[in-house]
């Protein structure tokens, strides 16, 4: 017969006592304030690129490029400091509003198979926005190395490359190529069904502006779809080929379309879809619910 082991109740009564103060911290006013600030600060980043990727597909200048880059097009504003330390507040905030969803389950995924999986990627994009945070810091800050300021196609290329030296590199790049995939098929998954919008409070809205707010998250989870599945396809590909040149990242991907049949049009659909991604990021900042329930 096993043991009876049993937690003393001061253990348990402090493990309550300390997840109830957390639970109060998740949902307190300046979480809520860091939450949203981390939403708009995400639609800043989603628009410039998105804006950039438009210019360069109707041959008006811009550039591909990613999140890194679009924080170096903001630091090269007018009082880009500034904002840049907002953003960085931003990122920050939206960084730890994702861990707390990891923690607290608050879209209600649960604590089966899917749902921890579910959970297991807010924390990873937590860790992402957190990284990004970090180089808008080191950009700011003027402390910033060559790794911090590398493009998200260099970085995906050279962490490729190291993998591949390894004899199980192949399955593991193969792999990773089809979480993205996954990914991908994740989002356009959330542009059909606009489940989305049960996250919003859009009460009060009329239905014009309702169809118009789930028309930007369709249409921009769209977008993300299409661009997570090209840099999917690229790493298996890459890693079939043993090539870590081939390996893309956002910027990469967004050029990649540009040299396709139609490319313009492509890129510029995918732009314009990257651009509803970051004006609907700043319908989540206004109108999402936020906080532990």
């Amino acid at each position: 017969m096993k043991p009876d082991i049993r937690v003393p109740e001061e253990v348990q009564d402090a493990g309550r006592v300390a997840n109830r103060t957390a639970r109060n911290a998740a949902s307190s006013r300046w979480m809520t304030i860091f939450a949203r600030l981390g939403y708009a600060a995400k639609g800043v980043v989603y628009l410039i690129i998105g804006w950039l990727a438009v210019q360069l597909a109707i041959g008006a200048g811009g550039k591909a490029t990613d999140q890194r880059g679009a924080l170096q097009t903001i630091y090269e504003q007018p009082f880009g400091k500034f904002l840049l330390v907002l953003v960085v507040i931003g990122l920050l905030g939206f960084a730890i509003w994702c861990f707390l969803q990891a923690w607290f389950d608050t879209e209600g995924k649960g604590r089966d198979m899917k749902g921890l999986v579910g959970r297991l990627a807010y924390a990873v994009t937590g860790v992402s926005y957190a990284i990004l945070a970090f180089g808008a810091f080191q950009l700011v800050s003027g402390s910033g190395t060559g790794s911090t300021t590398k493009s998200t196609t260099t970085a995906t290329q050279d962490v490729t490359a190291q993998l591949l030296n390894h004899s199980w590199g192949v399955a593991i790049v193969v792999i990773l190529g089809l979480i993205v995939i996954g990914v991908a098929c994740y989002m356009l998954a959330k542009a059909y069904t606009a489940k989305f919008q049960r996250r919003l409070q859009l009460t009060g809205l009329s239905t014009g502006l309702r169809r118009g707010v789930i028309f930007l998250g369709r249409f921009g989870y769209a977008a993300l779809g299409v661009v997570f599945g090209l840099i999917g396809v690229f790493l298996i590909v890459a890693a079939l080929q043993h090539n870590p040149h081939q390996a893309r990242g956002l910027d990469g991907a967004l050029r990649a379309l540009i040299q396709q049949p139609f490319g313009p049009v492509l890129l510029g659909i995918v732009a314009l879809g990257l651009v509803a991604y970051g004006v609907y990021s700043f319908v989540e900042a206004r109108y999402r619910r936020v906080g532990v329930s």
